[in-house]
């Protein structure tokens, strides 16, 4: 069956919702999201969005924060505006209903946290469940929508891109996608296709991200020939949750904004060694440092210590890790909280000009899925939600230049050929393949690299790829097929952008390559050939 729509979006987080509030005004709207529409990334951020909403703060030192967080990659025209239309997409966020924390002492303020690598308080919060209240209430605007469809438990499978004659870019017509309770393939034709399908956690072995995040945007832009710039630079949380029953549960980076420190299990601290800001320090430094530690000691993890603040205070700033951790037996108003470093953000991504095109005409991208410029070999702790907003706007003001100009492509599509595939009952194929890749990544392309964990991992992603395109052409389309298709796609990326950059740089070390070098003072760039 084929749809039609003005705007097909692919992801139903921040970017993608706050988009789809706008594009609405100018037309139809489909939403295609893999699960329930309010399982995002979005919905697991616990810090906050980052924005100057302070008269003590300023633009210049939010931008500077930025550059020096980017390890000198950050794109700083980028940087500016992003910062700079910061107030309004606020303020848009508020109006819409989302209910950031008043201050307890200035009722008519905002309470602002901080977080690592900001030099003052200036991220806005929903307590720890952020991200949770922007989902709640966006997901609230959007239902009021009538010309807004949200379908979900779909996912995409590929991207429709067409090219003639000598035209090696293309035109990206819509998508293909399946609808994962009827096991059917639809088409969707759209105007516009905008994917803010989020981020890849589930690369690795150890992340916070849900299961969702296996990367389906980055995988089909890349197999439709869009540019992917910076997958090298993977950043680690430093603090996820350790407990053998625990499931990659994230430990705010505003608990260390709060006066958290980082000890080893003999209680003394480390930090000092590593940064002058101590347990404040910029994440790519502080995952490094904790590594580093837990190998030196033999340890399995370290410990973030807040309990020298009021047990009222830690209670009613973090009521969901406050739970979580007791739901395991700890609690943190007396207990320090055992923690890992964890696959957390994907600062590379489909790489996008100032208003969201990518290198192919009619497709967008917008969120973590997106390379801006804006993180560089690092991202600031709470800038993500903020690009996403940002972006989101900007894309909606180039589009609407020149809707009414836009006609629907008639261009022929074929409908999904299913001819020759057969249903699998061989699962194990699929699970088996997922565990390896994610242990290969975890193992050999971690917070600490080398060229021969990467030619290690090179080697292992090759010969799974080879297994899985055998597997995928012979059988029918399923989600966990996808999915594992997917994931394959985005560590092979990650790979060779690690083999392309010979330095150490942000959040990409190789003891091979300890210092950073001029010469790689540039995107790292893959197109598919």
């Amino acid at each position: 069956m084929e749809f039609k729509t003005d705007f097909l979006i692919l992801g139903s987080g921040i970017a993608g919702l706050s988009l789809a509030i706008k594009a609405s005004t100018l037309g139809s709207v489909a939403i295609v999201t893999k699960k329930e529409k309010t399982e995002s990334n979005t919905n697991y951020a616990q810090g906050g969005i980052a924005a100057v909403t302070d008269q003590t703060d300023s633009f210049e030192e939010h931008i500077q924060d930025t550059l020096i967080c980017g390890g000198g990659l950050c794109k700083k025209d980028v940087v500016e505006f992003i910062v700079k239309e910061a107030p309004p997409r606020i303020q848009e966020l508020i109006e819409w209903g989302v209910n950031f924390t008043k201050s307890e002492t200035h009722p008519s303020l905002y309470d602002l946290g901080r977080e690592g690598g900001h030099n003052r308080r200036r991220v806005l919060h929903a307590k720890d469940l952020t991200g949770h209240e922007i989902e709640r209430a966006l997901n609230e605007k959007v239902s009021h929508l009538k010309n807004v469809y949200i379908y979900e438990n779909h996912i995409g499978i590929d991207l429709i891109i067409k090219r003639e004659g000598s035209d090696k870019i293309g035109r990206c017509l819509g998508a293909y996608v399946l609808d994962i309770n009827k096991n059917e393939i639809h088409t969707y034709r759209a105007k516009y296709i905008i994917l803010c399908t989020g981020g890849a956690g589930k690369v690795y072995l150890i992340t916070t991200n849900p299961d969702i995040a296996t990367g389906d945007g980055l995988a089909m832009a890349y197999r439709a020939g869009a540019q992917i710039a910076n997958m090298e630079f993977i950043q680690f949380h430093p603090t996820c949750l350790y407990h053998p029953s625990a499931k990659a549960f994230l430990i705010s980076e505003a608990v260390r904004g709060e006066g958290g420190i980082l000890k080893l299990k003999n209680g003394s601290t480390f930090m000092e060694k590593y940064h002058s800001m101590k347990s404040l320090a910029p994440r790519d430094i502080v995952a490094k440092a904790i590594d580093t530690e837990i190998k030196k000691s033999g340890d399995e993890y370290v410990l973030l210590d807040i309990t020298h603040r009021e047990r009222d205070f830690l209670i009613n700033r973090f009521p969901n890790i406050y739970n979580k951790c007791l739901e395991y037996g700890i609690d943190i108003t007396s207990d320090p909280i055992p923690i890992v470093p964890a696959a957390h953000y994907i600062c590379g991504g489909v790489l996008v000009d100032h208003y969201g095109n990518t290198s192919i005409d009619n497709l967008f991208a917008c969120g973590e899925v997106s390379c801006t410029g804006l993180h560089g070999a690092n991202r600031l702790a709470s800038n993500s939600l903020l690009e996403a907003v940002v972006y989101s706007h900007r894309i909606y003001t180039e589009i609407s230049r020149h809707y009414e100009t836009m006609k629907q492509s008639d261009a022929f599509i074929a409908p999904w050929d299913p001819s020759g595939t057969t249903e699998s009952d061989d699962s194990v194929v699929v699970t088996h393949n997922w565990d390896e890749i994610r242990s290969c990544m975890w193992n050999y392309v971690g917070i600490v690299r080398s060229n021969k964990r990467l030619e290690r991992a090179a080697r292992r992603i090759d010969l799974i790829q080879k297994e899985i395109d055998e597997y995928y052409w012979n059988f029918q389309v399923t989600k966990d097929l996808i999915e594992l298709r997917n994931i394959t796609t985005v560590a092979k990326m990650i790979v060779n952008s690690a083999f392309l950059r010979k330095e150490s740089r942000g959040l990409h070390y190789n003891i091979d390559y300890p210092d950073t070098c001029n010469e790689f003072k540039k995107d790292t760039i893959l197109v598919k050939e």
